[in-house]
């Protein structure tokens, strides 16, 4: 997920230089299909490797490992460049100019293979080994190729404070819609304002949103890639799925009703104030990465997770894992081999595996990694003995679909677009944005 703050750009303490010509498309030098070939690179000669990612809250994380990784190798500069703002623009009109980077992001699953023609095959590399199955499926093309390294691995969860709950006398958080509806009008009586809400970003709905698509596909007895699908095929509707036209659509209007006031006004900071504050019981749309913000806040806050409650069938209330945002390799890199050199390195030494845990502070996405000493992680893994994690549905649709799904929803709730306006043109959007086919 591209977690959107705002316009920004940040060079960290080893950046050389603004990317203006990250990596290139020219086969000379260590590039084209001999990427990963089996001539090891000179450790001696100058490398830069230029990589541009979009998520400046691992900023000081990712200057750890470029940090440690020139201990290992001095020849070796990694520019880094982050940016937020119209960042899929950015990096789409770099592609276009012939100036790809060596190293750039984008979200996983679909969009695998929108980029599958940039992106160096990893399949063989022990990159790929060390990732947890689901993860390097999270990474795999249509073909079976790894093309992307996990950034992270990542929950989605309703996020919700313990201690406000209790205050009004919510013994367990709410698996089911009337269980929810009874915990909203307890929070209330008890002045507590029940949602804090980000909708103000577009990406926070598909993070809602699968919850529901997951609920409707268990509802079909089919898969929610496969629902997906028929979606993208027009052989389905919402309206076809309570769980999406009803369900959904209800949720979303219990957390405005009832949430913080001007919700189209409230970006992701906003939003993690509100809750770290006090001000709300439940944070939606959010996952993992924010426990940290939430903590600097509030040090002691007492932060619980759960699913979301999506029908009066407890079991779907499902807390949802996997890997949705990739790095790729430029495979025709002047540098290709030195990059992949370099992330065989970061997912499989002691420091690599130790790094997300300890640095990152994030999921590990790899095998045999302590997971971080942080509440949301430990929560998760007691979850996850004694029930299924629901699945990471957001892969099987691409990013310029989800943008758009985010602005209806956000017209859906200003009022310009009404509840069936807004899920025909959901469906509409689907067709013709949700796969790179």
């Amino acid at each position: 997920m591209f977690k959107r703050f705002g316009a920004l750009s940040l060079s960290l303490a080893l950046v050389m230089g603004i990317l203006a010509a990250c990596g290139s498309n020219n086969n000379a030098g260590n590039g084209g299909a001999s990427a990963t070939g089996s001539s090891e690179p000179d450790s001696t000669k100058p490398v830069t490797i230029n990589m541009f990612t979009a998520s400046p809250e691992y900023t000081d994380a990712f200057n750890a490992y470029i940090a440690e990784y020139k201990k290992v190798k001095p020849n070796v500069t990694i520019n880094l460049e982050i940016m937020q703002a119209d960042y899929n623009t950015v990096l789409k009109s770099r592609i276009a100019a012939g100036s790809t980077p060596d190293v750039f992001q984008t979200t996983a699953g679909g969009d695998i293979d929108t980029f599958a023609e940039y992106s160096a095959d990893l399949t063989n590399e022990p990159l790929a080994a060390a990732m947890t199955d689901a993860v390097r499926s999270n990474m795999s093309s249509s073909d079976g190729k790894v093309l992307g390294l996990p950034v992270k691995g990542n929950l989605f969860v309703l996020m919700y404070n313990k201690k406000l709950l209790a205050d009004a006398g919510i013994a367990t958080p709410p698996k089911t819609t009337t269980e929810l509806k009874d915990a909203i009008a307890k929070l209330e009586a008890k002045g507590i304002t029940p949602f804090a809400n980000a909708y103000k970003e577009w990406w926070v709905w598909k993070h809602i949103a699968q919850h529901f698509v997951n609920a409707a596909a268990q509802d079909a007895g089919i898969s929610s890639k496969d629902l997906v699908n028929q979606f993208i095929e027009g052989k389905t509707t919402f309206k076809d799925h309570p769980a999406l036209y009803n369900n959904f659509f209800e949720f979303i209007d219990l957390t405005v009703k009832h949430g913080t006031d001007k919700p189209l006004e409230r970006d992701s900071n906003a939003e993690v104030s509100d809750f770290a504050s006090g001000k709300a019981a439940f944070m939606t749309g959010k996952g993992a990465w924010d426990e940290e913000a939430i903590k600097k806040i509030t040090p002691d806050f007492q932060l619980g997770i759960m699913g979301y409650p999506v029908s009066d069938k407890a079991e779907q209330a499902q807390i949802i894992t996997g890997a949705d945002q990739a790095l790729r390799i430029n495979k025709d890199s002047k540098v290709a081999k030195e990059t992949v050199e370099f992330f065989n390195w970061l997912y499989t030494s002691d420091y690599g595996k130790s790094w997300f845990s300890t640095v990152a502070k994030v999921i590990p996405p790899i095998k045999d990694a302590p997971m971080p000493d942080l509440d949301m992680p430990k929560q998760m893994e007691e979850i996850l003995k004694a029930e299924p994690s629901g699945d990471l549905s957001v892969n099987y649709s691409l990013d310029t679909f989800h943008q758009k799904f985010g602005e209806l929803m956000q017209a859906y709730i200003g009022g310009s677009k009404s509840k069936d306006q807004t899920a025909e043109e959901i469906q509409q959007a689907w067709i013709q944005l949700g796969s790179a086919q």
